[in-house]
């Protein structure tokens, strides 16, 4: 089994959600006591969460490359970015650790085209559903999807609950309705399914409550990782 390094903390309810599938995923391949062979490295959020709403990504890639290169000399052998609004800097991160980053919309786009979808919705914080370099431009370059996000209330929407809400713990029966709501606009447009792009929103969304089919980056990423580790994948 390969070591990964789990980079995490944005926020840590997800970052918890990624050690249980990761370990989940060694279990069921491997059985027994068998659990993953990882290194976390879990930030502190609240100054990340600080330069991204000043749009500074250049200390923030600093930041996290400084604890990517600490995770490679503890002996990682490659890289998990726990958040998709962080994939912003994916490739400093990248470069100033040495490590393989396994990119998570590459997990994702995977899935997409094997389940036969070509147009999705995206969901995430407001940098991720209006930033190209995030995941939305990789989904369209890399996959030829069409990729969609929300208007621009429903996008504050989905920001505010993701930061306010969801990075806190916090999992509202009325925002769960909101989403739900906005998610049913999205098919209304033509989306065959919805992008679950912020680590978080698999809190409070998943496929009882949807009107469209879920594509869940959290569990997607996980299980890629699952497959990198067992040697599956290259």
């Amino acid at each position: 089994m390969k070591t990964l390094g789990l980079l995490g903390g944005m926020s840590w309810e997800s970052t918890a959600v990624y050690y249980r599938l990761l370990n989940q995923g060694v279990a069921q391949r491997l059985g027994g006591l068998h659990s993953a062979q990882l290194l976390l490295h879990s930030v502190d959020f609240a100054p990340l969460a600080a330069l991204q709403a000043k749009a500074d990504w250049a200390t923030a890639a600093q930041h996290l490359g400084d604890a990517a290169r600490g995770l490679q000399r503890a002996g990682a052998q490659g890289l998990v970015l726990a958040t998709n609004t962080m994939h912003k800097v994916a490739g400093a991160i990248e470069a100033a650790s040495g490590l393989p980053l396994l990119h998570i919309a590459d997990a994702t786009g995977t899935a997409l085209l094997a389940a036969g979808i070509q147009h999705a919705s995206l969901l995430g914080t407001r940098f991720t559903m209006e930033d190209d370099g995030i995941v939305r431009g990789r989904l369209q370059q890399r996959f030829g999807l069409q990729i969609s996000v929300p208007d621009a209330d429903d996008r504050a929407l989905m920001h505010c609950v993701i930061y306010d809400e969801l990075c806190r713990g916090l999992m509202r029966p009325e925002s769960r309705a909101a989403v739900v709501a906005l998610i049913d606009r999205q098919r209304l447009r033509g989306a065959q399914a919805v992008i679950l792009g912020c680590t978080e929103i698999g809190l409070l969304i998943d496929t009882t409550c949807s009107p469209l089919p879920v594509f869940d980056t959290t569990a997607l990423h996980a299980a890629a990782a699952v497959s990198w580790m067992l040697l599956e994948t290259p």
